[in-house]
């Protein structure tokens, strides 16, 4: 709540929804009189603009997430400023844009996504929207569009490649599972979010990404792990044995296989190339890279023989940073990802708020099914890890955050003192209150 005893960041919120629904949904790729109108660059804009001025307008702090905040803005500069250093100054240009893009809505969640409520009603809406994509994937399969080498299914936009298809639809999975696992969620949701679940394992399967499946394996052991109830995590950890050995094509199967003789596999013995390529880029450009987004533009310079006129992906997040941004990037992404990774094992009864145990299984393993859409992935994980540092931290106990509502999870304190500014106190007892909270909010963040 703000001081006013009025919600804050309401359309800002509401365009963060927005924003998440069009990245899975990508109307404007399907929808004609969308196909000019960038949907979720309106609404990733309209979200940060609208909470930047609120904060600038009222005064009110900004939340930069710690180390792992200023390591992600670090990031984006070092990647504009590789635009002077880069083998293709322009398309390093467009590349940070996106960047930038990406860091203005990872501020405006964790900014704006201050109540169980609206984490609950954000993930709702990213598991919901994914059936989008899965259908989509699923029909194009269905009818044999598009598909790559034949037999691998893809969909519209981003999801234009079966391996980002899958681990952007992997993403889901955690979350979904999380609202079917909690007794709370209402049965029409949990039903929603069942078939949503089920929906994004048949797109993953049927994109034969190797890495999206074990991507998705390594975010539920997480969540089972996690999860208190293990024998509901087992039985739905069979019961997604079952279905793949019952309904998964033999192409899959055929095709994941080739992990373990990767040596004889046209596709594995590529990547190794492209990772070789990757530490020549490196040692050549070891501090600075050759520059954001131009590792295809770079690998003619680097190739020899017939793969020369082949270039690829780096199909490694962090032979790709190394070499994009030499090892000053790698520095900073380490930094960004790593600050997350004690919320994976952080016990759940830290979680002190009922909603936030229901997705708090869920979050730490988004990270490893993604690393590509951490503009969503990881300020869910940073909005959980904020509740966590602010429940547990004496001083802003009795203080709570801008935005959320006066609740029976509340310690005893903060409603009584939210009570007495409400009813009765004077106004200078009120102008002492905001200057406190602020202070000990700009301390403690």
């Amino acid at each position: 709540m703000s001081t006013s005893g009025r919600p804050r960041d309401v359309f800002a919120f509401w365009l963060v929804v927005a924003f998440v629904v069009a990245m899975y949904s990508v109307p404007s790729e399907w929808i004609p009189p969308l196909a000019d109108v960038r949907v979720a660059l309106i609404a990733s804009a309209g979200a940060a603009g609208l909470m930047l001025v609120r904060r600038l307008l009222k005064l009110e702090p900004l939340y930069l997430d710690g180390i792992r905040g200023f390591a992600l803005v670090a990031l984006g500069a070092l990647a504009w400023s590789s635009v002077s250093w880069s083998v293709n100054p322009e398309h390093t240009q467009a590349v940070s844009a996106d960047l930038l893009k990406s860091i203005a809505i990872y501020f405006a969640i964790i900014n704006v996504v201050t109540t169980p409520r609206r984490l609950a009603i954000l993930c709702g809406a990213l598991v919901v929207s994914c059936m989008v994509t899965s259908i989509g994937a699923f029909n194009w399969y269905r009818e044999g569009v598009n598909l790559v080498e034949g037999f691998r299914t893809r969909w519209l936009g981003t999801f234009g490649d079966p391996n980002y298809l899958a681990m952007d639809i992997g993403l889901t999975v955690p979350l979904g599972v999380a609202f079917i696992a909690h007794r709370s969620t209402k049965w029409v949701f949990r039903a929603i979010c069942a078939i949503a679940v089920v929906l994004a394992v048949i797109a993953i399967v049927l994109s034969h990404s190797r890495g999206g499946f074990l991507g998705l394996c390594t975010a539920m052991t997480v969540w089972s792990f996690r999860e208190k109830r293990r024998m509901q995590a087992i039985l739905l950890g069979v019961a997604f044995v079952i279905g793949l050995l019952l309904f998964a094509p033999a192409t899959y199967w055929q095709r994941n296989e080739t992990i373990r003789e990767f040596h004889n596999e046209g596709s594995a013995q590529s990547r190794v190339y492209a990772w070789e390529l990757a530490g020549k880029m490196s040692s050549a450009n070891p501090v600075l890279g050759v520059g954001a987004g131009a590792f295809r533009f770079a690998w003619p310079l680097y190739a020899t023989g017939p793969q020369v006129r082949s270039p690829l992906v780096a199909h490694n997040v962090f032979l790709d940073v190394v070499a994009e941004l030499g090892f000053v990037g790698l520095l900073i992404f380490l930094v960004f990802v790593g600050r997350g990774l004690p919320g994976v094992a952080r016990p759940q009864s830290r979680l002190v708020d009922p909603g936030d145990r229901r997705l708090g299984r869920g979050l730490p393993g988004l990270p490893a099914v993604s690393l590509r859409l951490y503009p969503v992935a990881a300020p869910l994980r940073a909005v959980g890890d904020r509740r966590i540092r602010r429940e547990n931290d004496p001083a802003r106990a009795g203080l709570d955050a801008p935005g959320r509502s006066d609740s029976p999870g509340r310690p005893r304190a903060a409603r009584a003192t939210s009570d007495r500014v409400r009813n009765g106190a004077s106004s200078g007892q009120r102008d002492h209150h905001r200057v406190q909270w602020r202070g000990i909010h700009r301390c403690c963040d």
